[in-house]
């Protein structure tokens, strides 16, 4: 079984260093095992004349016997271990920072308290290689912001932060209870680095406000713009939750904005079809409060988007 397990790791990331990462192996062992295919079957599975990874036909063959071998060990495994109502295993997540810093950790630990025999593994990342990991099998869940719908993903809603101004204690705003949107092209604006989808979500409500505000400076994470605007470098657009232990230290202020209220949805993600196994689907249950069977498959009903953090 694990053969097809790498050999489908290779296929999918056409990556011998990857599919070694993913199965704990050496990139000489991937390659011996694939060599050590092509003997068992007597065909030529990559097509070597090609600079790019390609399968010949006999590969795609093995391929997609290899990944319906696969699916049915793992819905035997998740099938018996239901049966036993066993519970336990690793479950891999890959996140962006806001979410794993600040919203993540109760789940786990209500999940750890309830299930002790589960490992969780959290990854850090930024938001487009949240869905790299996903679309690659690399992790089992992925959790992020502002989803973007794919054909190969399904979508779970986890939560909605609202977004507010922060700023220094000091700030000329820090006084005010709400400030119109208008009010912050008086300002030094900071905001994320132009790929991170808060802000793609910050850049529209200017738009739409017809503001055009540039940020002084950029960052690719959260954590950076907090320490930016506590410096009082200039003001930011941030998710509620992600700045409550600094309004508790007195380190900013946040002031909310009158009128249309911002919103920043989170979702959970996993790869369509794959196999989750029981203390996966529990996990989701403690972060949506819903059994998984009553929240698989109702990504129908989100407004589409393209951005996230």
């Amino acid at each position: 079984m694990k053969i097809f397990k790498i050999f489908s790791d290779l296929v999918e990331s056409q990556s011998f260093s990857r599919a070694a990462k993913l199965n704990g192996v050496t990139q000489s062992a991937v390659s011996q095992q694939l060599r050590a295919m092509e003997k068992h079957f007597n065909v030529l599975i990559v097509d070597r004349s090609q600079k790019q990874f390609r399968l010949t036909r006999e590969g795609q063959k093995l391929y997609d016997s290899a990944k319906e071998i696969l699916h049915r060990y793992e819905k035997l495994s998740s099938e018996l271990q239901e049966m036993r109502k066993v519970i336990s295993g690793t479950i891999h997540i890959s996140t962006i920072y806001s979410i794993g810093l600040h919203e993540l950790p109760p789940y786990i630990t209500k999940f750890l308290k309830e299930y002790p025999s589960v490992n969780v593994r959290v990854e850090y990342r930024r938001s487009n290689l949240v869905y790299e990991d996903i679309l690659h099998n690399s992790v089992d869940l992925g959790l992020i912001a502002f989803p973007v719908r794919m054909r190969q993903l399904e979508i779970i809603p986890f939560l909605e932060d609202r977004l507010v101004l922060i700023c220094n204690p000091n700030h000329p705003l820090a006084q005010r209870r709400n400030v119109d949107i208008r009010d912050l092209q008086e300002f030094k604006f900071i905001g994320f680095d132009q790929d991170i989808p808060t802000r793609k979500a910050t850049d529209q409500i200017f738009k739409e406000a017809k503001l055009e505000i540039e940020p002084v400076m950029e960052f690719d994470n959260i954590e950076t713009v907090k320490r930016a605007v506590e410096i009082d470098a200039g003001v930011a657009i941030v998710p509620q939750a992600t700045v409550q232990q600094e309004v508790k230290q007195g380190l900013l202020k946040v002031i909310q904005m009158r009128g249309k209220q911002f919103t920043r949805p989170l979702a959970i993600i996993h790869r369509k079809g794959r196999v989750l196994t029981p203390a996966m689907k529990k996990f989701i249950t403690t972060l949506t409060g819903q059994a998984y069977d009553d929240v698989a498959g109702i990504d129908e009903n989100l407004e589409a988007v393209l951005i996230e953090d």
